[in-house]
């Protein structure tokens, strides 16, 4: 039987943890045991320092990670064990938040976006998710891990991890009924400084220097033609105002309603017609704010291959842990 290791980092040292924990506790008791390694300092210690502390440490055949700030679902690790015992050539599986986030109203529109996006790319992927994923310790250690190097701050350092491991032929897949709750508690200016800085710009330099993800970018999550097609409209419907063109901003919103009308349903259905059309106003804002980090990226991107081609490196991906010694909870 495949066994599984949790590795949870918490090095922020969240005052919701235990219940977290608790939440692990009950998924591992209905997986027939699982090792849980939570990570929980040096306070400061990098997200993927910590999760490669943890991984090292872990003796399961398979490593979970699980964010944090997620509550997993009683049933998923039991899930994610099926999931390796019925594809043995499986290499990494990810999961779903789920479509009951608690929190106001930004913190509900990211969490489901992220849930519907999530549902409707179940199957084979190019990337991975740290939030709630799972991959072979063998081939994780291998890989190198997460690029500690690179991705200092929490930030793409999943999808990088992913993308490297599928350039070299591994088997990744979506399973949406992996579920966890997120209980981040997303601000408007949380959101946007995500999208731009700690996601958006990465990703755009990370398209730029990864061949094989350009490739497959029109299956990728957040790069299919609806959020191209949404992105393009926002853009469209911001110019219309800028040079008084009422039908052209008339058109930009038909054109993000239609592509987006079973999201805007999604959140209509949870949190009530009067979120639903805030919601349509945040994504506006989420589809701008990642057009804006279009040109970022860009520059990113060339002063990165300017420090290649002088021969500066990045270093290892270990992202190994400063002294003095992390602090680790294990349970089994």
């Amino acid at each position: 039987m495949t066994t599984l290791s949790v590795v949870v980092p918490a090095t922020d040292r969240p005052a919701t943890l235990p219940r977290r924990v608790a939440a692990l506790d009950r998924a591992a008791a209905a997986a027939g045991g699982v090792e849980i390694v939570v990570v929980q300092g040096p306070r400061g210690l990098g997200v993927c320092a910590a999760r490669n502390t943890g991984a090292a440490r872990a003796c399961g055949d398979v490593i979970v990670f699980v964010d944090s700030d997620v509550e997993v679902h009683p049933d998923a690790l039991v899930r994610i064990r099926a999931a390796f015992a019925d594809v043995p050539a499986l290499t990494a599986v990810f999961g779903s938040y789920d479509d009951a986030p608690p929190g106001g109203t930004v913190a509900a529109f990211r969490n489901l976006l992220h849930h519907y996006v999530h549902q409707r790319g179940a199957g084979p992927a190019a990337t991975f998710w740290s939030g709630l994923g799972a991959i072979r310790r063998d081939v994780f250690l291998a890989a190198g891990g997460f690029d500690g190097e690179r991705f200092p701050q929490p930030s793409i350092e999943d999808v990088d991890l992913g993308v490297r491991l599928v350039a070299d032929g591994a088997r990744i897949v979506l399973d949406p009924a992996i579920q966890g709750t997120h209980l981040k508690a997303w601000t408007l200016r949380s959101m946007v400084r995500t999208d731009f800085a700690r996601r958006g710009v990465p990703w755009v330099a990370l398209l730029l220097r990864s061949g094989h993800l350009r490739s497959t970018a029109a299956t990728t999550l957040n790069l299919g033609w609806r959020h191209r097609a949404s992105a393009a409209a926002c853009a469209t419907g911001v110019a219309g105002l800028a040079f008084r063109r009422p039908a052209a901003v008339l058109a930009a919103l038909l054109v993000l309603l239609g592509a987006n009308r079973e999201f805007y349903g999604l959140l209509a259905r949870r949190r009530g017609v009067g979120e639903a059309v805030v919601g349509v106003g945040l994504h506006v804002v989420h589809h701008l704010t990642a057009l804006a980090a279009v040109p970022a990226g860009v520059a990113v991107h060339l002063r990165d291959r300017r420090a290649r081609d002088q021969q500066v490196g990045w270093g290892s991906r270990t992202g190994a842990a400063p002294a003095p010694e992390p602090t680790i909870m294990v349970a089994s």
